[in-house]
């Protein structure tokens, strides 16, 4: 009986250590400890929208001007959640063309890439009046009012006069 009693004692002074162990470690909220997009503070708006933008990766030659073909990696993520709803990155998927500056894409991703280089990444917050609205996009996990934040670089540009 003596035996036992130790084994049950020392199986409860372990059961504490751990307990311990636990309680002891640091406290950092679920958010934090799953970010996919840092937003800094120090993002420059975009005059006019209430977008705004961060350069990560500085790129060179052309710029992306209003009625180019641009062609760009993005993933997007829902701010509400840090949810990914959208990676070009992904398996099985490919690069995004689009018409910069005339309306085909959502206001604060159009006016968020112009000015931006061949080889540029650049990180936008767009609100929900910039983005898909008060209705969301439900479709892609989007909801109502939600903030979009997309990371987006720039593979190719081309203009009026063919390949920037």
């Amino acid at each position: 009986e003596r035996t036992s009693r130790v084994d049950r004692d020392m199986a409860h002074a372990l059961a504490s250590a751990r307990v311990l162990r636990l309680c002891a470690r640091p406290v950092v909220p679920k958010r934090a400890q799953t970010r996919r997009f840092a937003v800094r503070a120090d993002m420059e708006p975009i005059p006019g929208y209430a977008t705004t933008k961060q350069t990560i990766t500085a790129g060179s030659g052309p710029v992306v001007a209003k009625g180019d073909t641009v062609t760009v990696h993005a993933t997007g993520i829902v701010e509400e959640g840090d949810k990914k709803f959208w990676s070009t990155k992904d398996p099985g998927q490919k690069p995004f063309t689009y018409q910069a500056g005339v309306g085909a894409v959502i206001t604060g991703w159009d006016q968020g890439c112009l000015g931006m280089n061949v080889g540029e990444t650049r990180k936008l917050k767009i609100p929900a009046k910039e983005g898909y609205g008060a209705g969301g996009f439900p479709a892609w996990g989007i909801p109502p009012g939600g903030t979009l934040l997309f990371e987006i670089e720039v593979l190719s540009i081309k203009g009026k006069g063919g390949e920037l």
